[in-house]
């Protein structure tokens, strides 16, 4: 399967959810979206089950010379994931790894301010959160993402995702109550591959999505 776009793969990931429509109605549900395009994913979600959307920033840490290459991920709640063995076997020396971390800190607090503003996150205790992005390829920063959460009092976490490589998807599992996931292909390139649409998405774009969930909501209730 190869989705049009990250709002075709949100809709059929919604579909895979639809048992969560109940604690939706209850106001027991949240759905937190990374930044950016796992908001996109995100959305589709929320708008499916009637429930809250909002982001949940993590970056990732990139090796020297290429950025794209994760070594490790930092999540908003200050939670590290280190490939130490990955930092190893390319003798990346501590002082990037640390220097990387504050820049992606950095970064973090100010994407928390421009997607939240002076809005409070959203209250999760005792909450089922589903946790989604529009893929995982290492992994590391949905596993930063989740170690944070799982630092909170949440009734449960559900980590949703249109497409992941077989053995990332395995680890994931051990690490949330429930994992939900569309595509599993064998072997796995880059998570771009499995969208024929895989644009960049802007922070102007994940700001109204967030504002027109709200909007939604607020019509609903």
């Amino acid at each position: 399967m190869i989705f049009r776009d990250r709002q075709e793969a949100g809709r059929l990931l919604a579909e895979s959810l639809n048992v969560f429509q109940g604690e939706a109605k209850i106001g027991r549900l949240v759905v937190l979206g990374v930044p950016r395009g796992g908001v996109v994913i995100g959305y589709e979600i929320a708008r499916a089950l009637n429930a809250p959307l909002d982001v949940y920033v993590t970056r990732k840490v990139g090796a020297p010379g290429n950025q794209e290459l994760a070594i490790g991920a930092v999540a908003s709640s200050g939670d590290t994931v280190l490939d130490e063995g990955l930092i190893l076997s390319l003798r990346i020396p501590r002082s990037y790894v640390d220097a990387e971390i504050a820049r992606q800190r950095e970064e973090i607090a100010r994407q928390v301010t421009i997607y939240r503003g002076s809005r409070p996150s959203l209250d999760l205790s005792d909450k089922g959160v589903i946790l989604t992005d529009d893929g995982v390829a290492t992994g590391s920063t949905i596993l930063a993402a989740v170690r944070g959460l799982r630092q909170q009092p949440l009734r449960q976490l559900i980590l949703a995702l249109p497409v992941g490589p077989p053995d990332t998807l395995a680890r994931l599992e051990e690490e949330v109550d429930r994992l939900v996931y569309l595509r599993a292909p064998e072997p796995f390139w880059a998570v771009g591959a499995f969208y024929t649409l895989f644009d960049q998405i802007s922070d102007k774009e994940v700001n109204r999505l967030l504002e027109q969930a709200r909007s939604i909501r607020d019509t609903a209730a």
